[in-house]
């Protein structure tokens, strides 16, 4: 990866200013930072708390930080103060899209609501709010966990081991579904922009999310006729065969999402007999047996290498691979293949998914250090340097970032 001080990207000229800390927010914005947005991460007087989630730290910053904020630059502000807020009008000049997840009615208690305020004061300017249940309803204003929603939007009822046992997605996958679905709505508001001229207000939750991304847990319940889903393990409560098996090497994992699927991987294994037994017929004759299926198919792994059958499976049109660690993904040839082992002087980190043929994304900066970019920034907006002096005295704009007590 190569710095480059030019426009470049899907969304060169698009002006965020990101108010989010932790997860959610933050992977909204290094998405859109990633494919040429030009986003001010904004930090309260404390910073960004993930910058202390560690070990392992970087000069002072943890790894949970500099995963989410590449791309990036930052000014510390405290706008509770009038000169902070000052600061924080002047960088939403201009400015296309705002994010924030402050606590339900922080912005309002300090005169930066968007219906009282920033829609007039800024008509085309995108307002992005994530919270955890939203302002209003039984939740409304309660504080919002990736854990604490996973068990409420019941995720824990459908993820666990052979043991049965609710358990926690072990990714922050509410927080960073609801990243994405937030970056979506951006877009989506974006292009409605361009009709209307106006801007608009997003209300985005994790609640919400963690509940849409219930699938097929929902409908399953639904077209069953209330029947409540429960834990398989590694299996899927739609498909067979759908599991993990170990093999004389490492594990692997197969789905056979259809007859042609399931015809081949007998096939390969050596077990042809398996594709004439009625009990396992069609998918819904594996799903009733899928217990004596999978003892059937045990037997056939146990007997060949985890890495070779993984291979011939693929080729045989058959999904199937090994069950590898951190490591062994970041060093795998077609993660390097595919630019995911991502590079630039001492950060190094997931690539850029989202693959564009004409305007490709790129990691051109690392993570900030707190309010690193605070001059650049303010000179940009047309801040003198005495202006920013005066405003470093009143404790608007946050030198160094304050220790909580």
């Amino acid at each position: 990866m190569t710095k480059n001080s030019g426009p470049f990207g899907a969304l060169a000229g698009l002006k965020v200013v990101d108010l989010a800390r932790v997860l959610g927010g933050p992977y909204c914005t290094q998405i859109l930072a990633d494919h040429g947005a030009n986003v001010i991460k904004v930090e309260p007087p404390q910073g960004d708390e993930v910058r202390d989630w560690g070990p392992p730290f970087h000069d002072g910053d943890a790894s949970y930080f500099t995963g989410l904020n590449r791309n990036k630059r930052s000014i510390g502000l405290d706008l509770s103060k009038p000169e902070g807020r000052e600061i924080l009008f002047r960088l939403l000049d201009e400015a296309d899209v705002l994010l924030e997840n402050y606590k339900t009615g922080t912005m309002e208690k300090w005169g930066l609501g968007y219906d009282d305020v920033l829609a007039e004061k800024y008509p085309g300017l995108i307002h992005c709010r994530i919270s955890g249940y939203g302002a209003d309803g039984p939740l409304g204003g309660f504080p919002g966990y990736d854990a604490i929603v996973q068990a409420m939007a019941g995720w824990f009822s459908i993820n666990g081991g052979t043991e049965k046992e609710p358990t926690r997605v072990g990714i922050a996958a509410v927080d960073m579904g609801t990243g994405l679905y937030s970056c979506v709505g951006i877009l989506m508001a974006l292009f409605e922009r361009q009709t209307s001229g106006r801007g608009q207000y997003i209300d985005m939750t994790l609640y919400d999310c963690a509940i849409s991304l219930m699938h097929p847990h929902i409908p399953n319940y639904y077209l069953s006729g209330g029947k409540v889903p429960g834990i398989t393990g590694n299996q899927h409560s739609n498909i067979a065969p759908y599991d993990k098996f170990p093999t004389k090497t490492v594990d692997v994992f197969i789905g056979a999402g259809n007859n042609r699927a399931y015809r081949r991987l007998c096939e390969a294994l050596g077990r042809p007999e398996l594709t004439e037994d009625p009990r396992f017929a069609t998918n819904s004759d594996r799903i009733q047996n899928r217990d004596k299926l999978r003892e059937e198919l045990l037997d056939a792994f146990a007997a060949v290498d985890g890495e070779d059958v993984s291979m011939t499976l693929l080729s045989a049109g058959v999904p199937c691979g090994p069950v590898l660690d951190t490591a062994q993904v970041m060093n795998a040839p077609h993660t390097k293949h595919r630019n995911m082992a991502a590079k630039l002087d001492w950060w190094e980190g997931a690539g850029i998914p989202i693959k564009f043929g004409r305007t490709p994304g790129e990691i051109r900066s690392t993570p900030p250090a707190f309010g690193a970019h605070a001059h650049e920034i303010l000179n940009e907006h047309g801040f003198d340097e005495d202006e920013v002096e005066a405003l470093a005295a009143s404790g608007g704009l946050v030198v160094e970032r304050h220790t909580l007590k």
